[in-house]
Order: C-alpha cells, then sequence, then structure tokens
C-alpha cells in the first residue's frame, strides 16, 4: 500500500469501536462499495434462492460424475477474516452427500506437526477416488497469517512461496481437479461484519483474537496478498479472484466457475448460466483492473 492509503487506512480504524452498540454510519454506509465493489445493494434474495438451487442440482450431478468416474476435487478458500469462506463452503455441501464431500478446517499445528514438512499435515485430508475436499483455509496460511503475525520466519515464508506452485503441480499431474478462491472484500465491509458478529450472540464464536489483532494489520495482509498472487498464480493453478462484499453473488459465481470447468454427465449450461466478469476473475491482474489495488512488481 502506499503512504496515502495507509493513513487514510488508519484514520479509518480510528473511527471504528467494534464493542460500541452501534456501527459508525461512514463506515456502514461505505461497506458494500469498500474495495472499489462495483455494485451499491446485494443480490435480492428471491433471485439467489432462484439461481442457487439450480446451481445446487449441478452440483449433486457433479458428486455422482464424480463417485462413478473416480474423480477427485480440490477447492482451496482464502480470503482475510470475514470474507465469505465458510459461507461459501456451506452453498457448495448444502445438498451434496457429506460422506464423498468433505470440509478440511484445520486447527493450528500440533506440536508434531510443527516439526514435520509443512505441506505434510494437509497431505492426508486430499481426496481419494469419487472425492471432494473443501479447504477452508489450507497451506496458505504460510503465505498471509503466518507471516503477517509472526509465526513463521521470513526464510519460511519465502520457502513457501517457492514450494507452493509445484506441491499443486504435483496435485494437478495427479489428475486432480484444484480450484483456488481468493475471496477478496473491501476494509468497511471486514469492519462490518466484524461489528456483526461481535453484537450477534449467534455469530459471536466466529470473532477471535486472531480476527481482531488482525485489524490494524490490514496493510500488512495486503503486501502478503499481493506477493502471494504473483508468485503462486500460474497457469496450470491459477488463483482466482471472487470480489465478495455481496455474498450471494460471490457464492453463485464461484459455483458457476466451478461447474464450467468440469465436464460431468447432464450438464446444463443454461442452468449453471453466466458469470458476472465483474465479480470473477483470475489472478493480480484482475484485482489491477478492477479493484485498482497497490501492488509491489
Amino acid at each position: 500500500m502506499t503512504k496515502s492509503n495507509s493513513s487514510a487506512s488508519d484514520a479509518l480504524l480510528e473511527k471504528f469501536d467494534l464493542d460500541e452498540a452501534k456501527l459508525a454510519s461512514r463506515i456502514k454506509d461505505a461497506a458494500m462499495q469498500s474495495g472499489h465493489y462495483p455494485y451499491d445493494e446485494k443480490l435480492s434474495r428471491k433471485t439467489y434462492e432462484k439461481e442457487l438451487r439450480l446451481l445446487q442440482i449441478e452440483l449433486v450431478k457433479v458428486q455422482a460424475w464424480a463417485n462413478d468416474s473416480g474423480a477427485r476435487l480440490v477447492l482451496v478458500f482464502e480470503g482475510r477474516d470475514a470474507a465469505g469462506k465458510g459461507g461459501s463452503i456451506n452453498a457448495i455441501r448444502a445438498y451434496m452427500n457429506p460422506r464423498s464431500v468433505k470440509i478440511a478446517a484445520l486447527p493450528k499445528p500440533t506440536e508434531r506437526e510443527s516439526g514435520q514438512w509443512y505441506f505434510q499435515r494437509y497431505i492426508q485430508h486430499l481426496p481419494t477416488e469419487g472425492e471432494t475436499v473443501l479447504f477452508d483455509r489450507s497451506w496458505y496460511n504460510r503465505a498471509g497469517v503466518e507471516p503477517v503475525m509472526g509465526f513463521c520466519t521470513p526464510e519460511q515464508h519465502q520457502t513457501f512461496l517457492q514450494e507452493a506452485p509445484k506441491f499443486e503441480q504435483m496435485l494437478v499431474d495427479e489428475g486432480i481437479h484444484l480450484f483456488k478462491f481468493w475471496l477478496n472484500i473491501g476494509r468497511e465491509m471486514q469492519m462490518k461484519r466484524f461489528h456483526d458478529r461481535r453484537h450477534d450472540p449467534l455469530k459471536q464464536w466466529k470473532l477471535s483474537p486472531m480476527d481482531i489483532a488482525s485489524l490494524d494489520k490490514w496493510g500488512d495482509y495486503t503486501n502478503k496478498r499481493n506477493l502471494m498472487l504473483k508468485t503462486t498464480h500460474t497457469i496450470t493453478t491459477p488463483w482466482t479472484i471472487v470480489r465478495s462484499n455481496d455474498k450471494r453473488r460471490a457464492r453463485l459465481n464461484t459455483i458457476r466457475h466451478v461447474l464450467s470447468n468440469l465436464d460431468y454427465d447432464g450438464k446444463d449450461k443454461d442452468a449453471i448460466g453466466k458469470i458476472d466478469p465483474l465479480i470473477l476473475g483470475q489472478g493480480p491482474e484482475f484485482l489491477r483492473l478492477h479493484e485498482a489495488m497497490d501492488f509491489d512488481d
């Protein structure tokens, strides 16, 4: 981030009180269009639910196809805290048999795992024939959370950025269908969602001390995100960016992307519909084009 953007970000944080019962109007009013988001309102619930049902029917077909063909799918969901990773995963998995569609949301490493090859604990969660695994955060913890919060050394971070493309290429060469999603939100939207979690008794469990600690590290996370995208976005293992201020549009376009890139039995292209190019795109260039973020080359 530039110094001017960093100063503006700091000033915004000073006006944010997570414990205040009422969210500051300046943050609330700016949330939806923060991060240069292209829409000023959510997609209507009626439209969302209608389109989601059609897409979920297609996902059920995908599961049947995977079971019959032995296809293996890995969907990696990354993004800042409160970007909507869990909600996207739940929308995908809602009507699929959990016996062969699994969620991997790993806690912090044990002492034993900390002494292993970094990717080792993730390998055991990879799918067997006919399975789909959805990673709610993944090995990319070492590209964002760990270096920002000081949980790894600069050398470990650099080694990861060099090894991750090689590791993922091995998965693709093995025949695994790999999808990597970065769910991108604006700062005011993150603040709004944090505030919602703090004051909703049904969502309070979602707000962790780590979330709160990240509030003043927006710029650090941005820089690490940019470096991650620059070094681990490849032709065969690309990052798909999903602009997620509106969770409904984000979920629909995420599912459309998966369905559009699989050749499964009974595929209904009309039901899948078209991806919104303002919401979903590929790699760091998509953010440069649509979000006007600062990338350090």
